[in-house]
């Protein structure tokens, strides 16, 4: 009797086993969303989700709805992707090949992105810095009298001809031509 105990032990644990074998598999379905095309899909949806969570309230403020963008752009509809996920989702190799491809692509266009933020920031700091050797320039020049007056007096100069051609230019006088014509 205590013999049998490890084989019936075994038996039950071999039928068990067999039992949760026997799993549905879901079918391919007939409007199957390509392998590429899947991984171009999600992607996109990745990205639309992050702007999503990064900024909710401008994203409703514009009105789009982001999975029905990703679908309109891909030509594909709700039912027909989540009938695709489904499916790769029992093709495990299938599923994670494509899963590795998703992370891949946002790897690369974080990549790009943070290298684009670099350069911004850069061009940004540049002009700053710019902007304040100009200004410690123009104090060094107005610190000089004999340059500041230099300086105010092109400005007064600058001033009193923007004036002038104004005057030149009013509307209401006729010009010259028009009054020998008359004559």
């Amino acid at each position: 009797m205590i013999a049998r105990k490890p084989y019936i032990l075994l038996l039950a644990l071999s039928i068990f086993l067999i039992a949760c074998q026997d799993l549905d598999k879901t079918e391919k379905p007939d409007n199957l969303i390509p392998e590429e095309k899947m991984v171009d899909v999600l992607t996109e949806l990745s990205l639309v989700h992050a702007a999503k969570n990064y900024n909710k309230f401008k994203l409703e403020q514009t009105g789009i709805q982001p999975d029905k963008f990703v679908f309109e752009k891909y030509d594909i509809d709700s039912l027909q992707f989540e009938q695709s996920s489904n499916y790769y989702s029992d093709q495990y190799v299938i599923y994670e090949r494509i899963y590795d491809s998703v992370r891949g692509r946002i790897k690369v266009l974080k990549s790009k992105y943070d290298s684009l933020r670099e350069v911004e920031i850069k061009r940004e700091d540049s002009l700053k810095r710019l902007q304040k050797d100009s200004l410690q320039m123009m104090d060094s020049i107005m610190a000089i009298p004999r340059l500041r007056d230099s300086v105010q007096r092109s400005r007064l100069k600058l001033k009193d001809d923007i004036k002038g051609k104004e005057e030149k230019r009013d509307s209401l006088i006729a010009p010259v031509s028009m009054k020998e014509d008359r004559n």
